[in-house]
């Protein structure tokens, strides 16, 4: 199952082409890899000038596999909405997020896997944290994290290597509807509801009997001379 594509507008700027055709491209993947070949391959089959196509991602793999993942985005947003998620708990609403994301892959494994294999090149390794931590971030923000101190960046950290490596064991799943998938998941979820909880206990008391949880956090940043 693959996530819906972006409907492609009649007189598209190049931002709104990128993502249309994005799955398209993806596609594509599984015989000429993230490159030129790919856009020409997608944009025959969508009607689409190739030298147009062409324009729309300038900076190669990368912008291709960047915007694979907002038309994924696209694609777990529409599967699950606000209403829904409101009706949820908050370990199911990440865990439905994520399989939402993953729901969206199903049958382009194979491009999945070659995106990791690009993502983890060197030079691509700051703007692929960029990419996961955008990744983690939208997660959050649909799940209804308002979280403005350092439980915004641990929250996004640990679920941005959660979804990584549940990435990981997706592309080699063979097992029946995914469930080894979703059963590594389950167990990971569950890791960090146990972590927000035992935080909750060790710092949600703020100050009591003297002890000031952010005056001992700022000590530990600026010790006293």
């Amino acid at each position: 199952m693959t996530g819906p594509t972006p409907p492609l507008p009649e007189d598209p700027t190049l931002d709104e082409l990128r993502l249309a055709l994005a799955p398209a491209v993806a596609d594509a993947v599984v015989f000429d890899g993230w490159s030129e070949a790919a856009v020409r391959a997608a944009a025959e089959i969508e009607g689409v000038d190739p030298d147009v196509a062409a324009l729309a991602y300038p900076g190669g793999a990368m912008d291709m596999i960047a915007a694979w993942i907002g038309s994924v985005d696209l694609a777990m947003i529409a599967a699950l909405p606000a209403e829904r998620l409101a009706e949820m708990k908050i370990r199911d609403r990440i865990a439905g997020l994520v399989l939402a994301r993953l729901d969206a892959m199903r049958g382009r494994e194979e491009a999945l896997r070659r995106a990791l294999a690009v993502l983890a090149m060197p030079q691509n390794a700051a703007r692929a944290l960029q990419l996961g931590w955008r990744t983690a971030d939208i997660m959050w923000r649909r799940a209804g994290d308002t979280a403005t101190d350092y439980n915004h960046y641990t929250k996004r950290t640990m679920l941005g290597a959660i979804y990584g490596a549940t990435l990981s064991v997706f592309v080699d799943d063979e097992s029946e509807g995914k469930r080894e998938t979703r059963a590594f998941l389950d167990r990971r979820i569950a890791g960090i509801m146990r972590f927000e909880k035992a935080k909750a206990r060790l710092l949600g008391g703020g100050e009591r009997d003297g002890f000031n949880v952010a005056r001992f956090l700022g000590r530990l940043r600026y010790p006293a001379r």
